[in-house]
């Protein structure tokens, strides 16, 4: 099972990536396994000293019942406190914001890959989508 956010790497260059764990209920990481999420349009925020990632999709559990999940809950992520204050020095340069690149399972848990990215502009998707296309030609 991984998850991968396509439109991390179309819309922002990605300066550093840092591993994370996430804190998930007993429906979601079933809907996870299944591969029932979407990390599209979904940013992380630090607050209080701890990190949060908000706007990520988890469907609920088919099978769950009335204990079932919201569905875009903010769930807390789980790293050291050191790498929570580099986090957010690091997303209060200007244009940097924090975005996960991938969920993907590692010896039976969930972790979500956090990419320190600087907006792209206008010309720079046109790059890239050049540069995709010269790539398929080549094939």
């Amino acid at each position: 099972m991984e998850i991968i956010n396509r439109k991390a790497k179309f819309d922002y260059f990605i300066e550093s990536e840092i591993e994370a764990g996430i804190v998930l209920s007993g429906t979601e990481i079933k809907s996870l396994r299944k591969g029932s999420a979407d990390l599209k349009d979904t940013y992380i925020r630090i607050k209080n000293n701890e990190a949060y990632i908000i706007n990520m999709y988890i469907a609920k559990y088919e099978e769950g019942n009335v204990f079932n999940h919201d569905e875009r809950r903010e769930r807390k992520l789980l790293l050291h406190k050191k790498e929570i204050q580099k986090l957010n020095e690091l997303a209060q340069r200007d244009g940097y914001t924090l975005i996960p690149i991938r969920a993907y399972l590692k010896k039976n848990l969930v972790k979500i890959s956090i990419g320190v990215c600087k907006g792209k502009k206008q010309f720079d998707k046109r790059e890239a989508i050049k540069i995709r296309d010269l790539k398929k030609i080549e094939r």
